[in-house]
């Protein structure tokens, strides 16, 4: 009895100090300093428009949401700053409001958006999107152009951060031109041509009366905003410009007015599909690849031609006009700092790693360092380079572009919808265009407020 008593004595006190131990090795103030606190979570919502992309580095690669999951995925590996999870949602083009504006101040507000400043300006207007200078490196700086930086910019601060960009041009079916005794108007190699007024009417005329029942001249679509961006570019080729000295809206300009004449009578010379007025450009694009189609819209991201690009032409739009979109990064505020400090390493993670950077490689890179290194092997570089001298860039980071249902570009096709199907003169559609297309922009300016570069509104 006197040994088991002592025992229990012994552990008892052995119990006593262990726990008197523990109790100085982790007070309640916790000064055990290698005891590690739980990372937050934190799960980064990434929205991409269905944009298809072309990346060399990575062939099996034919969309941008592709890129951004694998990249997500790969940030969130080695991330040490928080438990991140990615949560990438694609959305399609006219569905980018309620994508994006309508999910303001819910649970699947956009964290990160990857798509054309075309419409991704009008964003920072709204106040919402994060100033990005701090992740910017000098190295960085001085690897981009400084017209992409200046694209991105508003009052002094780096908005969006500039990734790659596609130049929208023409592109022609030789054989349908050849089969129509339109050779002459036949380039060979990949260069871009320019064709006058007259060879635009005579080509359009000559393919709308030879070319088989079911094969169209040229792409034509007025269902949605979609529609927006080549009917812009079409406005320059009497030399018109969409705005005056002022910013504003001036589609009453007699070169816009006569432009607008011409893409209506277009309808009635048979040069564009069936009631184009309900087209959208998938539609066109469709017939195109399926040989129904001449000419379309193109740039070096939007898809891979089939076949041998002999079979091919290119040329800017009539006016001697190209487009050039630049994509890339934004940041939204939706009060959540941690979020915040996330996207911004995800995107730093990109541009610092130049694995994921020659991802951009493909189409044409806002990196010096990734053209320079995957040049030779990026489609009509080298065309696309020396036609910059024939881009028009319009929206200029104008507010309300983009992202409600009375912005430009809601409020644009419309009209454009009307004039295709006979229902405006062009007189009316330029008058109707100032109008609704002015309402706009003056709304955009009186709402327009920037992010002010504190970690939350």
């Amino acid at each position: 009895m006197k040994r088991t008593s002592l025992t229990k004595t012994r552990l008892t006190k052995t119990c006593f100090c262990l726990l008197a131990a523990l109790t100085i090795c982790f007070p309640l103030n916790g000064c055990y300093h290698t005891m590690r606190e739980p990372e937050p979570a934190v799960t980064l919502i990434i929205k991409v428009p269905e944009l298809p992309m072309n990346a060399v580095t990575s062939p099996e690669i034919t969309e941008a949401s592709m890129f951004l999951q694998q990249a997500g995925d790969a940030f969130a590996k080695q991330y040490d700053k928080a438990d991140v999870s990615i949560r990438l949602e694609t959305f399609g083009y006219s569905d980018e409001i309620r994508a994006v504006t309508d999910c303001f101040d819910t649970e699947d507000a956009t964290d990160i958006l990857y798509e054309g400043y075309f419409n991704m300006a009008s964003y920072l207007h709204t106040g919402r999107v994060v100033p990005l200078d701090d992740i910017i490196s000098e190295t960085l700086r001085n690897d981009i152009d400084e017209s992409y930086w200046a694209m991105s910019m508003a009052e002094g601060r780096t908005y969006m951060m500039p990734f790659l960009s596609v130049q929208n041009i023409m592109v022609y079916n030789k054989k349908l031109f050849q089969s129509c005794g339109l050779s002459r108007y036949i380039s060979s190699g990949t260069s871009i041509q320019n064709w006058t007024l007259r060879e635009w009417n005579q080509i359009l005329d000559t393919l709308a009366a030879k070319l088989p029942d079911r094969i169209y001249p040229v792409m034509m679509y007025g269902k949605n905003s979609q529609g927006d961006t080549h009917i812009m570019a079409l406005i320059h080729a009497f030399g018109g410009t969409l705005f005056d000295d002022n910013g504003n809206f001036d589609f009453s300009d007699e070169k816009t007015v006569r432009a607008l004449a011409w893409i209506q009578k277009g309808v009635d010379r048979g040069w564009y599909p069936p009631n184009p007025q309900n087209l959208e450009l998938s539609d066109c694009h469709e017939l195109f690849t399926n040989d129904q189609l001449a000419i379309h819209t193109f740039n070096n991201g939007s898809f891979t031609l089939s076949g041998d690009t002999d079979n091919y032409g290119f040329v800017n739009f009539p006016g001697n006009t190209a487009t050039s979109f630049v994509t890339g990064f934004e940041v939204f505020d939706n009060g959540d700092p941690a979020k915040i400090a996330a996207a911004k390493d995800f995107i730093r993670f990109i541009y610092e790693n130049e694995a994921w950077l020659a991802y951009s490689a493909g189409n044409i890179p806002a990196s010096r360092s990734i053209s320079e290194k995957y040049g030779s092997r990026i489609m009509m570089l080298e065309e696309f380079t020396a036609n910059a001298i024939h881009v028009k860039d319009f929206p200029d980071n104008a507010p309300n572009w983009q992202g409600s249902h009375t912005s430009v570009r809601s409020v644009f096709w419309p009209q454009i919808h009307r004039l295709l199907a006979g229902r405006h003169t062009p007189e009316e559609c330029a008058s109707a265009l100032n109008q609704v297309c002015n309402a706009a922009l003056t709304k955009g300016r009186q709402n327009s407020r920037l992010h002010s570069g504190n970690m939350t509104t």
